[in-house]
């Protein structure tokens, strides 16, 4: 991302990539939080809880779903597991 310069207001502009990639709309609602040794930008949740629901399923252009994601890792972890399992001359009872 290019950087950002500060007006004398005290505004930036965030780049439409980010803003398009973040839900970002006009009259968006932002914290601008104090994290040490730099500032981090975040939206402000009105309602953590509801606002936050279906967060796992987000996902941005060409990738999976969190949970769709997670679900597949599990499986092939599990099919290792398996395999790891049997080869190991054991046999399961």
């Amino acid at each position: 991302m290019p950087p950002v310069r500060v007006s004398t207001k005290g505004q930036i502009v965030l780049p439409a990539e980010m803003r398009r990639r973040y839900g970002m709309e006009p009259g968006t609602v932002v914290e601008v939080v104090d994290a040490g040794d730099h500032v981090v930008v975040v939206p402000h949740l009105i309602e953590p809880v509801a606002e936050l629901r279906g967060i796992l399923g987000r996902k941005t252009e060409g990738e999976k779903p969190l949970t769709e994601a997670l679900l597949e890792s599990r499986r092939a972890e599990a099919a290792r597991e398996r395999a790891d399992g049997n080869s190991s001359g054991h046999s399961p009872e």
